[in-house]
């Protein structure tokens, strides 16, 4: 009897664990790498790649900000968009800006 609980607690731990990854990683929420580059985005709050810690719009798998004062492109709007599980695009709203950016998880999930 005890090694079929201790089995059963076992699985619906492995089943709670996976689950908890998945949920985070179909979110944007973490951490985001391109080139030298890095960004968290934790709901609402982002740091910026210009070390910045602010707020934007958030949904689960899109955010936008405003570029802050001290950092390049200062006022321009960034929008981040969720393609899968570790990638993400990034387009800048400047006139100098070219395609979006593709952006991947520092770490990946999996």
């Amino acid at each position: 009897m005890f090694c079929f609980m201790s089995r059963a607690a076992f699985i619906a731990g492995l089943i709670l664990t996976a689950s908890l990854q998945s949920a985070h990683a179909d979110a944007i929420d973490g951490d985001w790498c391109f080139s030298a580059q890095s960004l968290n985005i934790q709901g609402q709050q982002i740091r910026t790649p210009g070390g910045q810690q602010i707020s934007g719009d958030y949904s689960r798998h899109a955010f936008s900000y405003t570029v802050p004062a001290s950092e390049p492109g200062a006022g321009s709007k960034i929008a981040m968009q969720l393609l899968g599980e570790e990638t993400m695009t990034l387009t800048r709203s400047t006139a100098s800006a070219s395609a979006p950016e593709v952006w991947k998880r520092c770490k990946p999930i999996s």
